[in-house]
């Protein structure tokens, strides 16, 4: 009988690093939630956060206390054991994605080649999508478990809108394959390291992503789910301590995966601009570099989101579906029959 050789450091390493990135991804959703309030106070002349600590640093910290302290409320008529499956998959599926992005190049460390990436699979992007897809499960099921017509309202509404514009974001996807040749994260990164950025040759499809993604994280233009005028708190309206925490904490996860995605695809992922890393050798900290340049990228996306939550005024429902269905679809369509023109015309 044999023995499976099992490489007992490539466990220890992958552990290390699922744990390193599922902390990171926690501690940025916990401290966006800070920086939107002071981003929102600085658009609207005021302080923002300024009790908890130093510039109010350990609000999310008091916040987070706040939530776990308080009473654990499920309504006697709803589906208790869907009631508490939705927040837990909105939050694991929002983890999950980070599972397969190069989050920096290979470091070489105790003797070991360390592939700054937790699974390096031939779909990558794929696995992305499929994801962010089951995604709408959490929204899905939470607003219908509850039992309350505003939350099946409002999950409803977030279902076809995450729907509705995936089709757009796809296709701009498929323009941006068509230039890469591949749907592997790490080569996505490989050829701008080697490159020029897809920003400059897919202008339009990230312009189409980028809404996309608003859309996707239900954020503000794109917030109907939560439309507190119409739905009130929407699809988490009977939530309370950490089952409404962890719908907070993935929309601000995937915020956070949002932009590191768009990173990855269109502005060179761990890539440090105008540093050619290569010629530093094979040394620890240039990993680390470049994990700190994703994440700064990352981060950039997140202040823009904020930026436009406090600057553009919620869209009506009809005006929504019209932008996906009538104005992103035929440009993201237009734009995939304009890139395949040009690649044929190149090869």
């Amino acid at each position: 009988m044999h023995l499976l050789a099992i490489d007992w450091f490539l466990l220890i390493e992958k552990a290390i690093l699922i744990l390193l990135i599922v902390t990171v991804c926690l501690v940025t959703a916990m401290y966006a939630t800070w920086g939107e309030r002071k981003v929102a106070a600085i658009i609207q002349d005021r302080r923002g956060p300024n009790r908890a600590g130093p510039f109010g640093l350990f609000q999310p910290l008091a916040d987070g206390l706040k939530l776990f302290m308080k009473e654990e409320i499920i309504p006697n008529a709803s589906v208790k054991f869907l009631f508490v499956l939705g927040p837990g998959i909105a939050m694991v599926t929002a983890l999950m994605t980070s599972a397969v992005i190069p989050w920096g190049g290979t470091i070489h460390i105790f003797g070991r080649d360390i592939a700054l990436q937790i699974a390096d699979i031939n779909v990558g992007i794929l696995f992305v999508f499929a994801i962010v897809s089951m995604g709408v499960y959490g929204i899905m099921i939470g607003g219908w478990a509850s039992n309350n017509k505003f939350s099946l309202l409002a999950a409803i509404r977030g279902a076809s809108q995450m729907i509705s514009y995936e089709l757009p974001m796809g296709l701009a996807l498929i323009s941006l394959l068509m230039v890469t040749g591949s749907v592997r994260l790490g080569v996505f990164v490989d050829q701008q390291v080697n490159g020029v950025w897809n920003v400059v040759y897919q202008p339009l499809g990230f312009f189409i992503f980028f809404i996309c993604a608003l859309a996707e994280c239900n954020r503000t233009p794109f917030d109907l789910p939560e439309a507190e005028n119409e739905l009130n708190f929407g699809y988490h309206q009977e939530y309370s301590s950490m089952k409404l925490g962890f719908y907070l904490f993935a929309e601000y996860i995937n915020m956070f995966i949002s932009g590191v995605v768009m990173s990855t695809l269109y502005f060179g992922g761990y890539d440090i601009p105008f540093v050619n890393e290569a010629a530093f050798g094979d040394v620890w900290w240039i990993g680390a570099l470049e994990f700190l340049a994703l994440m700064a990228k990352g981060l950039i996306f997140v202040f823009i989101f904020m930026w436009i939550r406090w600057t553009i005024p919620r869209f009506r429902y009809d005006q929504l579906m019209d932008l996906g269905w009538k104005k992103l679809v035929p440009l993201a369509l237009l734009n995939m029959l304009i890139t395949a023109v040009v690649v044929l015309w190149r090869n």
